[in-house]
């Protein structure tokens, strides 16, 4: 394999502002790029952390309006440092908790799920 970086998961979305805020104020993301689609009708944004080159989220709006018909992500991981803090600053906050408690894994991995503005599984995870 000549590639060794995923560079991007991209959700469709109904209301891109909607999402862009969520992923900004939520999650903690930063807005690196909006891009119009050549075809005029589908728009998109790529965020990401810390302007580093990591993965990026890109955020799709305007490809279909019949989202589930497209299929959707499952879910999207995101590293956390404190994975505790972030489950008790997620719980305080307007975000529908998909896990009541934080799962552990037997190898000691810990995490837990929450829902995003389009219904889309997010996971904070820690090593």
């Amino acid at each position: 394999m000549a590639r060794v970086k995923l560079d991007h998961v991209g959700i469709m979305v109904r209301d891109i502002e909607t999402s862009i805020k969520f992923y900004q104020n939520i999650v903690g993301m930063e807005l690196k790029d909006r891009v119009p689609h050549t075809n005029g009708e589908i728009q998109l944004a790529f965020l990401g952390f810390n302007g580093s080159e990591e993965t990026e989220l890109e955020l799709i709006q305007g490809y279909n309006g019949d989202l589930p018909a497209e299929g959707r992500v499952h879910h999207i991981a995101f590293t956390v440092e404190d994975i505790e803090t972030e489950f008790e600053r997620i719980k305080s906050l307007e975000v529908t908790l998909i896990d009541s408690e934080i799962t552990i894994l037997p190898n000691g991995y810990r995490y837990f799920f929450f829902h995003g503005p389009e219904g889309e599984w997010i996971e904070f995870f820690q090593r």
